[in-house]
């Protein structure tokens, strides 16, 4: 059984997604942030000491426990070697999938979350004396850095797109793994212009695996 320690509102829903697409029994552990600082409570570190969502332990092996998300959706498909959201390897498909297993966390998600730290620089709790600055300076940011690397992650997303899938003409895991990046992307209202992305949105959104994940742990959300 492979419990899944869910933080709200975090990127642990595609570890759910996965789950349900393979067809894998699994418990739903879920994490409640704090309401003031948003932050994971500190019960998450007695699963692993980051404190960090996704997590999943596998209790048919003695708890072990695996942390960040392109090492479980790793672990789970090695569970699965016959399932075909692992393109065969050798191909040219394994190959974009491993690229973007990887891209959405190393490359995606920093100015994302960076965005999403600098939107809140003018809101509590940052104290109301500095909030005014804070909003400049995030302003500053935004225009200078945040928004043109944001819009040429848009460009290469979207044409990368082109087969209908991001690596290639079949639905992959790399596709859930880079399902919170545009979900994060659209939530700010920047998939203007981008009809393919806005497509795979409701590809996924269509996928059955994909509705009782979100039946299970929640919508896909992020925080703002």
């Amino acid at each position: 059984m492979i419990r899944v320690h869910s933080l709200e509102q975090s990127r642990s829903q595609r570890v759910v997604w996965l789950l349900e697409e393979l067809g894998e029994a699994y418990e739903l552990v879920t994490y409640r942030r704090d309401p003031e600082t948003l932050r994971a409570p500190a019960a998450l570190r007695e699963v692993h000491p980051l404190g960090k969502s996704p997590v999943i332990s596998d209790e048919a092996r003695g708890g072990r426990v695996i942390a960040e998300s392109g090492a479980i959706v790793d672990y789970l498909l090695a569970r699965h070697p016959d399932s075909d959201l692992l393109p065969p390897a050798g191909s040219d498909a394994f190959e974009s999938y491993r690229f973007w297993l990887h891209h959405a966390e190393g490359s995606a998600m920093p100015p994302l979350v960076m965005s999403l730290v600098f939107s809140r620089l003018g809101k509590p709790p940052v104290p109301a004396l500095i909030r005014p600055i804070g909003a400049l300076l995030a302003k500053g940011v935004r225009r200078a850095y945040l928004g043109p690397e944001l819009a040429t992650l848009r460009e290469f997303w979207e044409a990368s797109l082109a087969s209908g899938w991001f690596a290639g003409e079949h639905f992959s895991a790399a596709d859930i793994q880079m399902s919170f990046p545009v979900l994060a992307m659209a939530s700010r209202g920047d998939l203007e212009g981008a009809p393919r992305l806005r497509a795979f949105l409701e590809a996924i959104r269509a996928r059955p695996a994909y509705q009782r994940a979100v039946e299970n742990a929640g919508e896909f959300g992020v925080l703002g």
